[in-house]
């Protein structure tokens, strides 16, 4: 266990929450938040990316035009059973979505789910921390390890935690001002 294998695992940590906050919708088009989707297609899920071809013709608007005629339903049921609330309106062989805006009260709803989404980020940058810890406790114990060592270690990885959940917050608090803005 070195302080760079640690510092990789806090990069996905803020990585994932970063894809979370992403496919959270703040009013506007944005073809992200289709990233979670998946299409049962010929029997198996697949990502919506893949079957079809997704543009913002407007700021409330997702165009997604799939690759073939055929998927249409399936990527319309998908988007339907969805969490997104999004009504799917077919026109020929593309598919419309249009982004209703944010009344208050849901603004508030979602400042809330990213809220819990960057509290997830940060115990998860916090869990690599203990990790990493925990495993030199044990070195030092076995003797394989100096104390020194052990402890110059404990505070690399800290500052590491300190500045990865600082990138956590940064992203949080860009987010929550999207989220607010009308």
């Amino acid at each position: 266990m070195d302080v760079k294998s640690v510092e990789e695992n806090m990069k996905k940590a803020v990585e994932a929450t970063r894809n979370n906050f992403n496919s959270i919708r703040t009013g506007r088009a944005s073809a992200t938040l289709l990233d979670r989707i998946t299409v049962e297609y010929y029997g198996s899920p697949m990502a919506l990316k893949s079957l079809a071809n997704v543009s913002t013709p407007d700021a409330s608007t997702l165009l997604i035009q799939p690759f073939e005629r055929s998927s249409a339903k399936s990527i319309e049921k998908a988007i339907s059973e969805s969490d997104l609330g999004l009504t799917p309106n077919t026109e020929g062989g593309s598919i419309r979505l249009n982004i209703p805006p944010l009344t208050q009260e849901r603004r508030k709803t979602l400042v809330k789910t990213v809220q819990g989404l960057a509290e997830e980020g940060r115990v998860a940058v916090r869990n690599h921390r203990r990790e990493a810890i925990d495993t030199m406790r044990r070195k030092e114990k076995d003797k394989t390890v100096s104390e020194d060592q052990s402890r110059d270690f404990q505070t690399a990885v800290q500052k590491l935690t300190d500045k990865y959940i600082g990138e956590v917050d940064k992203l949080y608090a860009a987010k929550e001002k999207e989220i607010l803005t009308v």
